[in-house]
């Protein structure tokens, strides 16, 4: 990452909006640092190095005159609102669907086992209505995918209760039902199976489903595959 994209924070993203609502993201506007440095509620001098550091990051182009400067947003630029917009439809609006993307990963070997033991496997019977598949399909998360795997836990789950043997206790986990795709063929229903323990890698998600999902859709490691999360 490069030193002027590091220099880009929220102050930075502030002005970028600015711009945008003013014209830049469709072509070159006049813009006066004086006047957005009222807007920014900010001193000339700190919103010419905001802009500054816009361009060094390649967010904007500028053309300085003599009497201000023309600003057009970059494609970088765009996407950078994109992504802010992206944060704030997820606060503000409700989904009934959450996509996340993804390919498919080895796993440790762990879900074959976990997902056969019978205080597991009663439940998964009773409240999801099938039997699992010994194992789980181990999807690693695209980086957007990544941050908007949290809304996930806004869903409605179906808990699956800890439970103990003579040797240990087993924790508690929430089934997400979900449909999974690859390559234009669906599988459902899949559920996402997450531990209820304070930390789990948000980089991966775990699927469980009646059939062994790799040879009902043909999936080798690398394979690329949208979960679609529902309500």
């Amino acid at each position: 990452m490069s030193r002027a994209t590091l220099a880009v924070g929220y102050d930075e993203l502030a002005a970028l909006k600015l711009l945008a609502l003013d014209g830049a993201r469709r072509g070159e506007v006049k813009v006066s640092c004086g006047d957005l440095a009222g807007r920014l509620d900010a001193s000339t001098q700190t919103a010419s190095r905001r802009l500054q550091a816009l361009e060094e990051a390649g967010y904007v182009e500028r053309d300085v005159v003599s009497d201000g400067q023309w600003v057009t947003l970059t494609d970088a630029g765009e996407r950078v609102l994109q992504r802010e917009y992206e944060d704030y439809r997820r606060v503000f609006e409700t989904t009934a669907d959450l996509e996340l993307r993804g390919s498919v990963t080895a796993g440790m070997g762990e879900g074959r086992h976990y997902i056969s033991l019978p205080g597991y496997k009663r439940q998964f019977e009773e409240r999801l209505g099938y039997e699992p598949f010994p194992g789980t399909l181990n999807v690693e998360l695209a980086e957007r995918s990544r941050r908007e795997r949290s809304a996930m836990e806004s869903f409605d789950g179906v808990d699956i209760d800890e439970w103990e043997d003579d040797e240990r206790t087993y924790g508690s986990a929430t089934c997400y039902p979900a449909v999974l795709e690859a390559d234009g063929d669906a599988y459902d229903p899949v559920h996402v199976i997450v531990p209820d323990r304070t930390h789990h890698d948000e980089t991966k998600v775990e699927l469980i489903a009646a059939d062994k999902l790799r040879d009902e859709l043909d999936l080798s490691d690398g394979d690329e595959v949208s979960v679609h999360v529902s309500q």
